[in-house]
């Protein structure tokens, strides 16, 4: 593995699950979807990889995680920075430490994919992400919980 070059910063890279409430609240805080506890124990459970920041505190202020085959596929996940600690290379510590432990356990020839919001897009190409378009088309299917009523929402 690399050596750490924040070491002397004022963060602490945590290379394990947050705990669930802080991953909710990190989701929540940053701008991704809100998730409710059964999903985040799933996440926090089913993870290849996880990576978090806390301060000296201890508040976690982001988080990144990894899910794959643990053979050759492999996602980058709930990549989140609480928006008071945006902007001081967390997000990038983040991914680094992710990307380090899928080149120090997965076999050669890994395939490493994520969605990326727009603010994120620069983080990513500069550690060597690329648009899969026009080879390639991204898509989802999201299978949303039914509201009150019954309706998808």
């Amino acid at each position: 593995m690399s050596v750490d070059p924040f070491a002397g910063d004022p963060y602490v890279l945590v290379p394990a699950a947050p705990p669930q409430g802080d991953y909710l609240r990190l989701r929540a805080d940053s701008g991704l979807s809100p998730k409710r506890p059964e999903q985040a124990d799933g996440a926090l459970a089913g993870s290849w990889s996880w990576a978090h920041v806390r301060t000296a505190t201890g508040q976690v202020v982001a988080m990144g995680r990894v899910v794959g085959d643990g053979g050759w596929y492999f996602l980058v996940a709930d990549m989140a920075v609480d928006p008071e600690h945006q902007r001081r290379g967390l997000g990038r510590r983040v991914l680094t430490r992710l990307l380090d432990d899928i080149r120090s356990r997965a076999p050669q020839g890994a395939y490493v994919t994520l969605v990326a919001d727009p603010p994120g897009r620069r983080l990513y190409e500069s550690l060597g992400f690329r648009d899969v378009a026009p080879g390639a088309t991204g898509m989802v299917l999201d299978l949303a919980v039914p509201d009150e009523g019954g309706q998808r929402a």
